[in-house]
C-alpha cells in the first residue's frame, strides 16, 4: 500500500516541483539527455513518498519507477535535492540541484535500446553530469562497458570509464556485420 507523509501539507508546491519545475528526470539518461521532450510528462511511481521543505528534498521510497517517454529508471530509492525560487517570473519554482538513486538502480533507453545498471546514480542538474557506480554497467545490445565508476557528461556527449583497485576497466564490442 503506497503511504504519502508530508511535513508540512503544501500539495500545490509539491505539483510544481514535480510537474513545472526542472525535473525533467534528470535529463537523465541518454535517451533525454540528447533532444529531451520537455513537454512529456513525467511519472514517479513508489510505496512512500516524503517531502522534506526544511531540508529541500524529496525522498521516494519503495519499488520506484520514473518514466519519461520512452525512458525508465527503476531503483530502491530515489532523494531530489532541489534549491527554492523566489523568482516572480518563474512563479517561485523550484529548481533541481542533484537526484540521487540507490539500489539496484536500472536506466532503460527504449527503442534505442540499452540498460545502464549500478547500486547508485548521481545526477548532477547544473553539470549535467551523471555518475554510476557500484559496480556499474552500460550495455547496449551485447556490447557493454564497466569499471569502478562510470560518468556520463550528457551535453558533450562523452564518458570516462574509470577502476580503481589495479584492476582495468572491461568493454566488449561485438563487430557489426554489413548488411547487403
Amino acid at each position: 500500500m503506497s503511504e504519502v507523509l508530508f511535513k508540512r501539507p503544501f500539495i500545490r508546491f509539491v505539483l510544481s516541483v514535480l510537474c513545472f519545475s526542472y525535473l525533467t528526470l534528470p535529463c537523465w539518461a541518454v535517451e533525454l539527455l540528447s533532444g529531451s521532450k520537455k513537454n512529456t510528462p513525467i511519472v514517479i511511481n513508489s510505496d512512500k513518498l516524503e517531502i522534506d521543505d526544511e531540508l529541500k528534498r524529496i525522498t521516494f521510497t519503495g519499488n520506484v519507477v520514473a518514466t519519461q517517454g520512452e525512458l525508465k529508471i527503476k531503483c530502491k530509492k530515489m532523494v531530489v535535492y532541489y534549491i527554492a525560487s523566489s523568482n516572480k517570473k518563474t512563479g517561485g519554482s523550484s529548481k533541481i540541484n542533484k537526484i540521487v538513486c540507490t539500489g539496484d538502480v536500472r536506466i532503460y533507453r527504449g527503442k534505442q535500446g540499452g540498460i545502464a545498471t549500478s547500486s547508485k546514480a548521481v545526477y548532477y542538474q547544473d553539470q549535467d553530469k551523471l555518475i554510476l557506480t557500484g559496480k556499474p554497467i552500460v550495455k547496449q545490445g551485447k556490447d557493454f562497458v564497466e569499471g569502478d565508476r562510470i560518468t556520463i557528461f550528457l551535453k558533450q556527449n562523452r564518458s570516462i570509464v574509470e577502476s580503481f583497485k589495479n584492476k582495468p576497466v572491461k568493454a566488449v564490442i561485438f563487430p557489426k556485420s554489413k548488411k547487403r
